[in-house]
This record gives structure tokens, C-alpha cells and sequence, in this order.
């Protein structure tokens, strides 16, 4: 009997020992590979082994705000879509899909969709976008330049914003034209979408954004080139009936 009380005691110390090894170590369930025909949830976040987030995809009631090296900053402005951002290794947001689409007590619609490329710590270099509104609907393609973020960083563009407010109204034309000289700025170079008169345009511009040149087509197909100088006047059209 005392061999058994023996034996009973040593094996409870042996298992108090091996659980204990095993909250210390922190030994976990080996890794498992599931299978969901379907599957509904709010967020998903798909992260890294170190718990960095990549991914994530989510409802407009949980939709995040942007990520800048690992920190999540507030976004009141995205609190009406859902969508997917994507997020480098650093934790830094590098692109999106948001969408949204409604319709008013009124009749008034109000629809969106972006799915842009983000320079690295920087804004859109990419855009491909469609927007629908009570008054006007636009599909196309930005192609951004945009400046290295040592050379401007996203707090730079905040703190240039509340620098111009401090200035009169005059004055900010002048304030902004200057950072746009000066490579701080981001400028769309190419645009290629619909017009609001119902035809289709290719805008090609400088490196200050200016258009230089425009490829058109009206609704009722009439196509022409248009050059225009660096005041936007248009200094040469040729179309199918300009003579050469």
C-alpha cells in the first residue's frame, strides 16, 4: 500500500513538473491547416509571426484608420467604407481598396471605389477610382508623382496645410506654388478617364502638373490632340480635319 501511495505521489510530482515546463516554455498546439466553405466576420487581420499587421480586411463599422511604422493613426475620414489596406514590413501603409455605395432618403446616390499604390511612407502614386454622385459619375486612372518622403514626409504636408491657413487668402496661391517648385509637392502626371460631357480624355502633364498635352474624344466622336502651353492655352489642335 505505501509502494502505491509512493508511486501515486511521484507521478503527480512528475506531472506538476511537466506543466510547468510546459507554461514556462511556452509550448503551444501545433500549427493546424482548416477548411471553411463559408465563413462570416466583421475584420480579419492577417498579420505576421511577430504579430505585424499585413492585411487587413474589414466591415465599415471596424474599418482602421492608417498605419505609419507600426502606429495606427485616426481616420474619421474613412468611417464611411469598407474595404482592405495593405501594410509593408515596417507597419507603414502602402495602399488600399475602400468602397462604399448608398442611396438617400431623396433619390441622391453616393458611391465609391478606390484601389490604389503608395509611394513608400507617402501617398498615391497609383490610383484606379470610380465615384458616382447625384451629379456627376467619373471612372479612371492617376498616375501620381510623388516626392521621396525624406524630401516630404506625410507631417510635412500636414504642417505646410497649417502654415497656409495662418496666411491670407492672397497669399496661399503663392505659398503653395512655391513647395510645388521646389520638388515638395505631389502632382498628378497622367489622367485617363471620362469627361463630364460624356467624352474620354488621355491628360499628359509636367512636371508641375500642368497639362501639356490632352487626347479627346467627344460624346458624339470627335477625336483631337490638343498642346497647350505652361498657362494651360491650348498653342496647337490637330484633329481630322486640321491641314498639315
Amino acid at each position: 500500500m505505501l509502494q502505491i501511495r509512493t508511486f501515486l505521489a511521484g507521478a503527480t510530482t512528475m506531472a506538476s513538473a511537466l506543466a510547468a515546463v510546459f507554461f514556462l516554455t511556452g509550448a503551444k498546439e501545433p500549427p493546424r491547416n482548416e477548411r471553411f466553405d463559408e465563413i462570416t466576420v466583421g475584420r480579419i487581420n492577417i498579420v505576421e509571426p511577430d504579430g505585424t499587421k499585413r492585411i487587413v480586411i474589414s466591415n465599415k463599422a471596424q474599418f482602421p484608420g492608417d498605419f505609419m511604422q507600426g502606429k495606427e493613426n485616426s481616420r474619421p475620414d474613412r468611417s464611411s467604407f469598407a474595404g482592405m489596406l495593405f501594410i509593408n514590413e515596417e507597419g507603414t501603409e502602402n495602399g488600399g481598396l475602400i468602397q462604399k455605395g448608398s442611396i438617400a432618403a431623396d433619390g441622391k446616390v453616393s458611391s465609391g471605389l478606390s484601389l490604389t499604390f503608395d509611394r513608400f511612407r507617402q501617398d498615391q502614386a497609383l490610383q484606379l477610382m470610380n465615384n458616382d454622385s447625384a451629379v456627376h459619375q467619373q471612372t479612371g486612372i492617376r498616375i501620381n508623382d510623388v516626392p521621396l518622403f525624406t524630401v516630404t514626409s506625410l507631417e510635412d504636408i500636414n504642417r505646410f496645410a497649417e502654415e497656409a491657413n495662418k496666411l491670407a487668402k492672397p497669399e496661399q496661391q503663392a505659398y503653395w506654388q512655391k513647395l510645388n517648385v521646389q520638388g515638395r509637392m505631389s502632382n498628378n502626371r497622367i489622367w485617363l478617364g471620362n469627361t463630364r460631357d460624356k467624352g474620354s480624355s488621355l491628360q499628359l502633364k509636367d512636371a508641375q502638373g500642368r497639362v501639356r498635352m490632352m487626347l479627346l474624344v467627344s460624346a458624339d466622336g470627335k477625336a483631337e490632340i490638343q498642346m497647350l502651353d505652361e498657362t494651360g492655352k491650348v498653342s496647337k489642335t490637330i484633329s481630322s480635319t486640321s491641314k498639315e
